[in-house]
């Protein structure tokens, strides 16, 4: 942030959806339905484009307690949502709900951008996924809210593994390469550009599952309760290791690349596996991203094996819900929040195939949908260490510049780990 926001008293006033509540500058207790004013809320696009009839359920609903309260939704790209977030937050007016990725929130809260909250006024708060509950916590209080969470799977060609004589999904790292072999020897012997899984060079969450299923760390804190680099450590080299290994016998790509338009390249045909977000799947098949229609109703998804024996640990991206300490309408922007993560509206989400907040929806999800292999992989989820100076380490590019010097063959993966953890070190303890 540019500059360091001062933190506020923790302490909030009792939400009530029926009775009385405070008006925003104290005094005389102004009842629910006489409240006036606006609440701005500041949503990603995803909600936009993925689920905009929850938007408008939830603001129906909140106007029923509240209905001279105006709700301004505002949707914010990723790519420049934190710069206006730490514009606003430095300024006099801020919007009084604001959605953060869960890997960007430790920072802010550490700096006292956000007013706590009691989770114990929010729906299955006690089984918060731990991805999401603990990028919300720090010194014992709760500054945001889970909102929704992704899990990466495997991916597959149901045709072409068809094709080789294989008729499910692989249920074990080694029926995974079994499979993988197959396809590169009927697809690959005949196309170059043919890649029987899909794995570019710079496609750090992918790798970093690896090193977390081989029981390594991106970074720990010590004994010295700083933080510092642990990919060199010998569980964290295992793990890329073998990473580098599943690269080198089944990707002919560039590695020198990422995943950004993973979708894409699938669409074109040449992948049999692919590790990745089950919305890539039909993305894959929308001209729209680059995909191929013809393409629909091809692909299937399965909670991807990791070379340990267990299922593979899957970063877990997902979204929490904050509200800004100078927000001068806590009370609303948390009753607002509530309304947004409760149960029904997770439900939604569920239909949306998008994973809920919590473990016990995760139940919901159908085994056999699209995304019921992304709920189990959500079981066993990781997030990026939370450090002070992640979103730092993040933007200085150190993990995907040290998979491209392994993948590329510059370093060993002993060195290339080395020279990440001095570059780790250099900035994750930062504010």
């Amino acid at each position: 942030m540019a500059e360091r926001i001062s933190r506020l008293a923790a302490g909030l006033g009792a939400m009530v959806l029926m009775g009385a509540v405070a008006g925003c500058g104290g005094g005389k207790p102004v009842a629910a339905a006489d409240r006036t004013g606006e609440l701005t809320v500041w949503l990603t696009v995803d909600a936009q484009e993925s689920w905009p009839d929850l938007v408008n359920e939830v603001n129906d609903r909140f106007r029923k307690t509240y209905p001279k309260v105006k709700v301004t939704v505002q949707y914010q790209q990723w790519t420049t949502k934190n710069q206006k977030i730490d514009a606003a937050l430095a300024g006099r007016k801020v919007p009084d709900v604001i959605e953060m990725g869960n890997s960007e929130t430790t920072n802010y809260i550490v700096n006292g951008a956000f007013a706590a909250v009691d989770p114990a006024k929010f729906d299955h708060s006690a089984e918060w996924l731990p991805a999401l509950r603990d990028a919300c916590r720090n010194d014992g209080k709760t500054y945001c809210v889970p909102y929704y969470v992704g899990a990466r799977v495997g991916i597959y060609r149901t045709d072409l593994l068809a094709q080789v004589g294989v008729t499910r999904a692989p249920r074990s790292y080694t029926e995974l390469r079994v499979d993988l072999d197959k396809l590169k020897a009927k697809f690959g012997a005949t196309d170059k550009n043919f890649s029987a899984f899909y794995m570019p060079g710079r496609y750090w969450y992918a790798a970093m599952a690896f090193v977390k299923d081989a029981g390594g760390e991106i970074a720990a804190r010590g004994k010295d309760g700083r933080w510092h680099g642990a990919l060199s450590s010998a569980r964290s080299i295992a793990g890329l290791t073998a990473w580098k290994d599943l690269l080198d016998s089944y990707y002919s790509g560039d590695r020198s690349k990422d995943n950004g338009d993973e979708p894409a390249v699938v669409g074109q045909g040449k992948v049999g596996m692919f590790y990745g977000n089950t919305w890539e799947a039909k993305a894959a098949t929308d001209s729209r991203s680059g995909g191929d229609p013809a393409l629909r109703g091809k692909f299937g998804t399965f909670a991807f094996p990791g070379p340990s024996g267990t299922m593979m640990p899957s970063f877990l991206g997902g979204s929490t819900l904050a509200v800004p300490a100078k927000s001068e309408n806590q009370d609303l922007a948390q009753d607002w929040i509530r309304l947004f993560t409760d149960r029904t509206s997770q439900r939604r989400l569920i239909a949306a195939d998008t994973l809920p907040n919590n473990t016990a929806q995760l139940k919901e999800v159908a085994a056999d949908s699209v995304n019921g292999p992304a709920a189990q992989a959500a079981t066993r989820g990781w997030v990026t260490p939370l450090a002070p100076g992640w979103g730092a380490v993040e933007k200085s590019n150190v993990l995907q510049e040290m998979l491209q010097d392994i993948a590329t063959g510059k370093q060993s993966v002993p060195d290339a780990a080395r020279a990440a953890d001095r570059r780790i070190d250099a900035v994750i303890n930062e504010n």
